[in-house]
């Protein structure tokens, strides 16, 4: 059986998703379509790149997944195929599979150049429907990446903010904001390793602080500021019940500092 998922900037309901699926199905019936999700924030190629890092090697090995989010769809970018841990993956050559390719060196590296493979009429806005659904499709019928272009060295990359460490300090920040409105930073369990995880443990987020890291966010009377560690091992602060980003009206990029006293 394969599989095929699909990421894109669309928005939920969006008709763009749909006709992907229709050229998918069109081609091989027989897939399965997996929407990882069509919520990344519009044109939002570095949160598009952590939801891939996040969820994609949850899937079964030979998994294929399309990414969609294309600022530069219809100029000179690239699009790519990429072998990464045992997946498949087809996006645009803009930073989306950086994330990935960080923790996993690609194992091979496609320009999609070979237009046999794509549909018969390719439009200048619209390479997730035209180019990337049908080759995805095609792949899995089989159709061997190498025959999709030029193998190529290298792969666009982001700028990924770093982590500060001190003896009893850790500078990050808020990498990205979940649908729940949590503020998910850069600073992992691993980073945080053994040391005290109570009220001797600060934690600053832009003007705001808290003490302790918890299991859960349920530890806490709503509308309490909390730390966890998530389901990613990525430290989050949350307001329970209620949107962190909202009350406290910070984005990403915001400061987050752990200390000890």
């Amino acid at each position: 059986m394969s599989i095929i998922t699909l990421m894109t900037d669309f928005g939920n309901g969006s008709p763009y998703a749909a006709a992907m699926k229709g050229v998918i199905l069109s081609i091989n019936p027989e897939v399965t379509i997996v929407d990882l999700t069509h919520n990344v924030p519009a044109q939002d190629v570095r949160g598009g790149a952590l939801i891939l890092d996040d969820t994609a090697e949850r899937f079964p090995d030979e998994t294929i997944h399309v990414g969609v989010v294309d600022p530069g769809v219809g100029t000179k970018r690239a699009i790519l195929y990429a072998h990464i841990g045992g997946h498949h993956y087809i996006a645009p050559d803009n930073g989306l599979l950086s994330r990935l390719a960080s923790r996993s060196a690609p194992s091979r590296l496609i320009r999609l150049e070979n237009a046999e493979h794509w549909l018969p009429e390719v439009s200048a806005t619209f390479h997730g429907r035209d180019i990337m659904a049908p080759v995805a499709a095609r792949l899995s019928l089989g159709l061997d990446p190498d025959e999709l272009g030029p193998r190529i060295l290298a792969l666009a990359e982001l700028d990924w903010p770093g982590v500060r460490h001190a003896a009893n300090r850790i500078d990050g920040m808020v990498l990205e904001i979940d649908s729940f409105g949590n503020l998910i930073t850069n600073i992992t369990g691993e980073m945080i390793g053994n040391r005290p995880t109570d009220n001797r443990v600060c934690i600053v987020c832009s003007i705001f602080e808290t003490w302790g890291i918890y299991h859960t966010y349920g530890q806490h009377l709503a509308g309490t500021l909390v730390a966890v560690i998530g389901s990613n091992d990525r430290l989050e602060l949350a307001v329970v019940g209620e949107s962190a980003a909202s009350i406290l009206g910070v984005q990403v990029g915001a400061p987050v500092t752990v200390s000890w006293e």
